[in-house]
């Protein structure tokens, strides 16, 4: 991981891309046969590189130099952090999707949290004002429903950025929930088996999978096939792979910016527990701040949220909730711990 002069931004941008096409037969593999010319010359403009990839009979899976990249037949999920340009990598994909695979976009959704250091950023990440500007002007006109937004917290220095556009107002592209976790201020202890020994002379994957079991990571989803990287000389990323399900953590542990994110997609109907989930995330990490976010067409989900965690010693200190075009409800919640650790 390429490290920004103030710190490592651990915050991830994050991209959704839907797309369609009218004749079944593309849309069997779809996305997924793109060549990899194509994505490694799209995480180029991003400025980041593939160090590991999986896939199934559902999704191909990348855990990339900064965070991951999901490929599904009709739609593509990436998140970077650091000081990528997340939003460079719209053009590309939009024009080989199209071109080369008979591809159309549908739908868009562009969320983030508060960076922790802001004025690191290169365009067009430089604000959220910035950024919106810049995919409205990338956008093709089709997508004509849109929305932007700041979801605000009771602390001035955590917020969820959210864009949205899609074709149809009425359109709902997510029969699923995405939840995704944004962690600060790590228990050091914790944080500190995110470093690898000086010199271990181990490859990333065998480090990393060595962190996934010392963690207890490998048992947020024991039915998942987990690839994992451990970076050097500190750092992490996972991607997991339940059927169509894809969960991914990244952890950026050093002291003073520490950072771990973990997200996750299901369904109302699957067999993904959120309170254990919730739960097993909270005791790997203990953080100070914890922010999640849930987009779903429901209630269900969010609001086991609060539950799930106050038992492990987090309170809730806000919630805000709003809709978006195709996505449904985003509720966004903020939580510390009732104590605050010893020395902070």
């Amino acid at each position: 991981m390429a490290f920004a002069f103030s710190g490592f931004e651990g915050f991830e941008k994050r991209l959704e891309l839907h797309f369609f096409c009218d004749d079944p037969a593309l849309l069997q593999l779809g996305l997924r046969k793109l060549d990899f010319d194509c994505i490694h010359q799209t995480l180029q403009e991003v400025q980041c590189t593939v160090v590991s990839a999986v896939g199934n009979s559902y999704f191909d899976a990348y855990v990339l130099s900064e965070s991951s990249l999901f490929v599904y037949p009709t739609k593509i999920i990436i998140k970077t952090c650091g000081t990528t340009q997340l939003l460079k990598s719209m053009t590309p994909l939009i024009f080989y999707a199209h071109t080369h695979l008979g591809l159309t976009l549908s739908s868009c959704r562009y969320t983030r949290g508060t960076f922790i250091f802001p004025l690191s950023q290169p365009f067009p990440h430089t604000s959220f004002n910035d950024e919106v500007t810049y995919i409205e002007a990338t956008l093709p006109p089709n997508l004509c429903f849109r929305k932007a937004s700041i979801m605000p917290s009771k602390s001035s220095s955590h917020a969820w950025h959210v864009f949205t556009a899609t074709t149809d107002s009425h359109a709902l592209y997510h029969h699923n929930y995405t939840l995704e976790i944004c962690m600060t201020d790590l228990d050091p202890l914790l944080a500190g088996k995110f470093f690898r020994r000086p010199g271990d002379g181990r490859s990333g994957d065998s480090a990393g999978r060595e962190m996934t079991e010392l963690t207890g990571i490998d048992g947020i989803n024991p039915h998942a096939l987990v690839c994992d990287f451990a970076f050097d000389p500190c750092g992490y990323s996972m991607n997991g792979m339940d059927g169509e399900w894809y969960s991914t953590i990244h952890v950026t542990p050093e002291e003073g910016y520490s950072y771990a994110s973990f997200e996750c997609v299901g369904s109302r109907s699957s067999d993904v527990d959120v309170v254990h989930v919730l739960r097993k995330v909270v005791q790997i990490f203990r953080p100070g701040t914890m922010s999640v976010s849930t987009t779903s067409l429901g209630n269900e989900v969010w609001r086991k949220v609060a539950g799930a965690v106050e038992p492990m010693g987090m309170k809730l200190r806000s919630c805000a909730m709003d809709q978006f075009p195709d996505s449904g409800s985003v509720v966004f919640q903020t939580f510390s711990p009732l104590r605050r650790k010893s020395g902070h």
